[in-house]
């Protein structure tokens, strides 16, 4: 899955998103989501990379746990055939709640 795919991935949850983060002062009112790809781990043969593969991670922020939303966003990167790991935490500075998507593109 290129970038592009991953936008068009993004935009098909209906949440607002930015790559990485929102700029200072304009983060919408949650629920919305961030991607990042924080490493890659590919395949190398004859010192080159003969199969490159990210790692994405998809977060969603809510005020409040949103299992219907939860549901919404784990049914868009099912329909792309993605496999996930899934975590959650609050984030008391913050009063937000992020679910963590991880998988690899």
């Amino acid at each position: 899955m290129n970038h592009k795919e991953v936008i068009t991935m993004m935009e098909e949850t209906g949440l607002p998103f930015a790559y990485h983060h929102f700029a200072e002062g304009e983060s919408p009112e949650p629920p919305f989501a961030v991607f990042l790809y924080p490493k890659a781990d590919n395949f190398s043969a004859d010192g080159k990379a003969y199969y490159k593969q990210n790692r994405l991670n998809i977060e969603v922020y809510t005020d409040l746990k949103d299992v219907e939303l939860e549901t919404k966003v784990e049914a868009v990167l099912e329909s792309h055939g993605i496999f996930y790991a899934k975590s959650e935490v609050w984030i008391e500075s913050e009063k937000l709640y992020e679910v963590l998507y991880e998988m690899e593109v």
